[in-house]
């Protein structure tokens, strides 16, 4: 495999850029700060909370003012989780994951219809095969015991 120039051996675990080789050695996972573990105690009490008021006020408010409590909770949860290193590693994560997505080719309607009608076809052919198989062997079982 190359990389900018560099040859990666992963067989032997190795990285030869221009005639240095460079052994690969995992990274190092960073420390938790205790203000990213503070920002994960406020992010799931958040979510406790929503979850907690969502039953407590069932009673006095309707489903719709309790739904959008609940989200409201979720998503200002969401925005506290984010700010952790955790948070916007999984971010980038997903930024990243939508360009590729952005870059996929994507079946067009007839290629869509034909894959889905050969797929219905061929279990339906499994399924009678399947069948028949079944009521040879159920005919055979009943001979032999009866």
């Amino acid at each position: 495999m190359r990389l900018a120039g560099c040859h990666v051996n992963l067989t032997r675990r190795f990285i030869d850029c221009d005639s240095k080789v460079t052994p690969m050695s995992p990274q190092p996972t960073p420390a938790k700060s205790p203000i990213d573990v503070l920002k994960w105690l406020i992010g799931l009490a958040i979510l406790v909370v929503a979850v907690a008021g969502n039953i407590y006020f069932e009673t006095q408010y309707s489903a719709p003012v309790r739904a959008a409590g609940v989200i409201i909770l979720v998503l200002v949860a969401l925005f506290v989780l984010k700010t952790t290193r955790a948070g916007g590693s999984t971010w980038k994560f997903c930024k990243d994951a939508r360009m590729e997505m952005r870059k996929v080719v994507w079946p067009t309607r007839q290629e869509t219809v034909q894959s889905t009608g050969l797929v219905i076809v061929v279990v339906a052919i499994t399924a009678l095969i399947l069948w028949g198989v079944d009521s040879v062997f159920a005919l055979l079982v009943s001979h032999i015991i009866f």
